[in-house]
């Protein structure tokens, strides 16, 4: 009998390679797709995956949604990946970041609760959790202080997924992954940014590019390598919580140099730092302590911070030249 999946949030990032992976390990997969914007269809496309999986209307913050798709999918394991994900976003959007990133979890929880609670659960929890650093290297028994309402609400979903866990014996899992990007990262985000940039400016079709906080320092990986450990999480004999990180950290700035000197030019002429960009409350330092994923899951981040942004250099030299 085919194992069946259901996604939240399978027409962003994760969601598509998560999508991708399952299918290609023989699951039926479905997505929980809302209707909030024109195109959202463009990264299943890319991964040639778009007519191979079943969507379902709805979203996350609409509890009957949720539980009509659970049943209607005959999932064996749900994945909840939808959020608001944009951190500097949250700040104009608190309210709706907290619908989406913090009590839409609690919908997918309670209608697997409702519909069937042996069906496993993975929530995508965030290092933004840990925001305020309380030791030089996160794992999963860092204290949280998170910086923006992103976090928060990101927070309540990871506490709810213990809850669950713990109050009704449910296999639920977090994976607090940090930062990981890929040639399907949204526009906004930081990386994709600069490489969207670079490409722009190497074809002539961009002056500069305008930065904040260049010496903020991020763990990097890769999309592609960290859905395998979401998958991973949900085949252990019990749901537990796990950092998912590369163990190192880079600065804005050398991600910044690694991307412009993939295509032979310097940053140093073309980024321009503006205030406009720096965030309210924000987050210096993050690095993530990998070593449970790696021992219990035998999960490791398999893509270094050059080869990940030169297939994203890449990727956008091919779409602005395109």
């Amino acid at each position: 009998m085919t194992q069946a999946a259901l996604i939240t949030g399978i027409t962003g990032q994760d969601g598509a390679y998560l999508a991708q992976l399952l299918l290609q390990k023989g699951y039926a997969v479905s997505g929980l797709l809302p209707r909030r914007s024109s195109d959202t269809l463009w990264r299943l496309r890319e991964l040639g995956i778009e007519g191979d999986v079943n969507l379902i209307g709805g979203d996350v913050s609409d509890l009957s949604a949720v539980l009509r798709a659970v049943k209607e999918s005959k999932a064996a394991e749900v994945y909840n990946l939808a959020a608001q994900s944009f951190v500097g976003t949250s700040w104009q959007q608190p309210l709706l970041t907290a619908q989406v990133s913090g009590v839409g979890a609690a919908n997918v929880l309670e209608s697997i609760r409702l519909t069937d609670p042996a069906i496993r659960f993975y929530q995508a929890s965030t290092s933004e959790m840990f925001g305020l650093i309380q030791a030089e290297k996160q794992d999963e028994k860092t204290p949280f202080y998170p910086r923006s309402p992103y976090g928060v609400a990101k927070l309540y979903a990871h506490w709810m997924t213990i809850n669950y866990r713990e109050s009704f014996g449910m296999h639920a899992s977090t994976g607090i992954l940090f930062n990981h990007e890929s040639p399907l990262r949204g526009i906004e985000f930081v990386t994709r940014k600069v490489t969207d940039a670079v490409a722009r400016i190497k074809h002539g079709q961009q002056k500069e590019l305008r930065l904040g906080n260049i010496d903020a320092k991020r763990d990097w990986g890769f999309a592609g390598d960290y859905v395998d450990a979401m998958w991973r999480m949900l085949q252990q004999d019990k749901g537990d919580d796990y950092v998912v990180a590369t163990g190192l950290t880079t600065t804005v700035r050398e991600m910044c140099r690694i991307a412009f000197a993939h295509v032979g030019l310097s940053y140093k002429d073309y980024v321009v730092i503006d205030p406009q960009f720096f965030r309210p409350a924000e987050v210096d330092v993050l690095l993530g302590n990998p070593a449970k994923a790696q021992r219990q899951l035998g999960w490791t981040a398999g893509t270094s911070l050059e080869q990940l942004i030169t297939m994203m250099v890449d990727a956008d030299m091919r779409r602005v030249g395109g």
